[in-house]
């Protein structure tokens, strides 16, 4: 029978401790050993068949809660008869609605000790060596730690590879060497990336990490992917008639339902002709979908609003009624621009954080006073208020340092007590500004840096220039170029090559 989800947010604390409890627990059973004060059993001790020599050996497991992350399984076995041992982790939550990517710019030796949970379906890369640590064993370790793996299980049986195949040696060898100088702080920087499709990996962040340091970005899995997984052979199509006919019908508001509304009571309009009209303004029209948790078919809604002084965005809502996935979306409109946009505003006053503010999905938010950078993709795109959208950031973040089912809640005794004290009190400091901020008890400045000039603030004084808003057009960078995809864009004479005929 399930239970509510008060008890079942009970169960999982009780169950997945922090690292620093775990560790209480387990000083304060071998101080009280006398007394046999044996009333909580942290490592759980299992008899298990050695795989090596076939022999009973023992796997020990131990519950606990990543700070910034979620819950994990260590595991460890060990056989006293052989002396095969192995370590690994699995992840204890469930598959992420999205996949996620880390990236990591690895520029000192304090870089190396950030923690890293890499899944057994997390694929882990060197970017600066173009060498990929393929999907398999789960590790919870740090930078430093997945450099000396891989370096060690390329040091294997090296010297008769030197013996047969010289060449392929000598190359492994220069790989080697670059590992190690990576380890010993010779050949910084460098940057690795985790592509986790469960989302269940992980990079340690750190408040105040520069632009470009540290980044996070999530993505809608592939059909391959979701097979992989278990979740499905393939993902629905939207446009496939059969879909169009299990797609449950959408729960709109009251105020939705009309007869000019796709989904309505009494529309006579499908998704199949939409097309065939233009989307008239602040009408919710809603179309079947496939979920991107469950791949299950689902409904979602779609209303087209004018900014004033700015453009035409649409507003995009998911719900899916069979595993509870949420996601709700701004998408901008319109022809590329020529420059990107970057919008300062200073914020000085309770009016200012009552300000409405569009953040697209391209954009990079960052607040220098606060020691807050939110890198593009990483929340998608927003349309709320100034105080809106740190008050999310801040949610957000308490939630993963916590592991808090909601980040505005008051901490459990011993929350956060495996963060090192130094990045503990830093942590703090970080909050406790940003909480300031949103209270209006300390001033700061809001940038909106957006290659696409898709973000908006709104103005106090529009038409006329808001004396608090800052705005300056930009040349794209060529990395933007690329990672935007307009590089490879044609839009004028795009026939012209393949009427060409070959030479």
């Amino acid at each position: 029978m399930a239970q509510p989800n008060g008890e079942q947010t009970s169960l999982a604390q009780d169950l997945f401790e922090d690292m620093g409890r775990k560790v209480e627990g387990m000083t304060s059973t071998q101080t009280n050993g006398d007394t046999e004060d044996t009333d909580q059993k942290v490592v759980e001790e299992i008899e298990s068949l050695c795989m090596n020599c076939h022999a009973d050996g023992t796997t020990r497991l131990l519950l606990t809660r990543i700070p910034f992350f979620r819950e994990i399984v260590i595991m460890s076995f060990s056989c006293s008869e052989c002396g095969f041992h192995n370590n690994e982790i699995q992840s204890a939550g469930q598959i992420q609605s999205k996949g996620a990517k880390y990236a990591l710019r690895v520029e000192s030796v304090e870089d190396l000790q950030r923690q890293v949970v890499k899944s057994d379906t997390c694929t882990f890369r060197i970017e600066s060596l173009d060498l990929e640590i393929p999907a398999g064993k789960g590790q919870y370790t740090n930078v430093e730690g997945i450099i000396d793996g891989v370096r060690g299980d390329l040091g294997q049986h090296q010297d008769a590879r030197m013996e047969q195949m010289p060449e392929v040696g000598q190359k492994i060898a220069e790989i080697i060497e670059t590992l190690t100088n990576m380890i010993e702080g010779r050949n910084f920087p460098f940057t690795m990336s985790a592509d986790d499709p469960t989302g269940n990996s992980y990079i340690e962040p750190k408040p105040g990490d520069a632009a470009g340091k540290w980044a996070k970005s999530e993505y809608n899995r592939t059909p391959q992917q979701n097979g992989q997984l278990g979740l499905g052979d393939e993902v629905p199509n939207p446009h496939d008639h059969a879909t169009v006919e299990t797609a449950p019908e959408p729960d709109l508001r009251p105020e939705y339902q009309s007869s000019n509304l796709v989904g309505g009571p009494t529309a006579e309009r499908t998704v199949n002709n939409v097309d065939e009209e233009d989307i008239v303004e602040n009408q919710v029209y809603s179309f079947p979908a496939s979920c991107p948790g469950c791949t299950r078919p689902c409904a979602t809604n779609m209303k087209m609003v004018h900014i004033p002084y700015f453009k035409q965005v649409i507003l995009m809502s998911t719900v899916c009624e069979q595993c509870g996935y949420r996601s709700n979306e701004v998408k901008t409109g319109g022809e590329v621009p020529d420059k990107g946009r970057k919008i300062t505003l200073k914020v000085n006053s309770q009016l200012d954080l009552a300000r409405d503010i569009l953040k697209s999905e391209s954009a990079a938010l960052a607040c220098p006073e606060l020691q807050l950078r939110v890198e593009p993709g990483t929340m998608g795109g927003r349309f709320t208020t100034v105080e809106g959208i740190l008050t999310n950031i801040r949610k957000d973040l308490r939630a993963q340092a916590f592991g808090l089912e909601d980040g505005d809640a008051e901490l459990p005794p011993g929350a956060g007590d495996s963060i090192s004290t130094e990045s503990k009190r830093s942590w703090d400091d970080f909050f406790s500004e940003l909480t300031a901020a949103i209270e209006n008890r300390k001033p700061f400045t809001l940038v909106l840096e957006d290659p696409m000039a898709s973000s908006y603030v709104q103005s106090l004084t529009a038409p006329e220039k808001d004396p608090q808003i800052e705005v300056e057009e930009y040349e794209r960078t060529e990395e933007e170029e690329e990672h935007l995809g307009l590089k490879d864009m044609k839009t004028e004479n795009y026939g012209a090559e393949s009427e060409t005929p070959a030479q």
